[in-house]
């Protein structure tokens, strides 16, 4: 039976941006099922207590250098966004709503490379509309996609299952009932796989 990899990741993390660079692969090589889980952060937070490194000054200042050493591992750009923390609420709405669409990755690709490598204000409308209009996205389409109650109620939803499943951070990874926290442990992730 094919394994998968279970992805809970929120575009406004470095760290899951970091992952997202590097999960394709991973699973790829092992013959695994990337399933994606786009959820919201700021709402795993609330539930479980936790909040961003970046609140706290030595922890943040460290979490970004170690950040760094990852991506020159990786061979990806990180760059800090100066307007992080950016509420995700709509970014990640759009990502539920593109998630079981032909354009998923172009849409995390645009979202992800406009926060972390071109260091946009992802939280501003007029900046994501113009960054996605630049992925081929027609922005009218895009918001009345984040409007759907259907597309509110699933990101609610995926958010919760999170919670209920012991997430507390992003990003994390389940294999089968194997639960991995942060991007750095990836090695681990495909050690299982193996």
């Amino acid at each position: 039976m094919r394994k998968t990899v279970e992805f809970y990741f929120d575009v406004g993390s470095p760290a899951s941006y970091l992952a997202w660079s590097q999960l394709p692969d991973l699973v790829s090589r092992h013959d695994a099922e990337l399933v994606w889980k786009p959820m919201l952060l700021g709402g795993v937070f609330q539930a479980t207590g936790n909040q961003s490194p970046a609140t706290i000054e030595a922890k943040g200042r460290y979490s970004r250098m170690d950040m760094q050493r990852f991506a020159r591992r990786y061979g990806v750009t990180l760059n800090q966004n100066p307007y992080f923390p950016v509420n995700t609420l709509q970014l990640m709405r759009g990502a539920v709503a593109y998630l079981d669409t032909p354009r998923f990755s172009d849409y995390l690709t645009a979202v992800f490379k406009g926060m972390w490598v071109d260091e946009q204000n992802m939280g501003e409308p007029e900046v994501v509309a113009r960054v996605l209009s630049a992925a081929g996205f027609n922005p009218d389409d895009v918001m009345a996609r984040i409007g759907d109650p259907a597309v509110k109620d699933r990101l609610k939803a995926i958010t919760t299952e999170a919670v209920e499943r012991g997430v507390f951070g992003a990003p994390t990874l389940f294999v089968g009932g194997d639960m991995y926290f942060g991007q750095d442990r990836l090695w681990m992730v495909e050690e299982t796989l193996s």
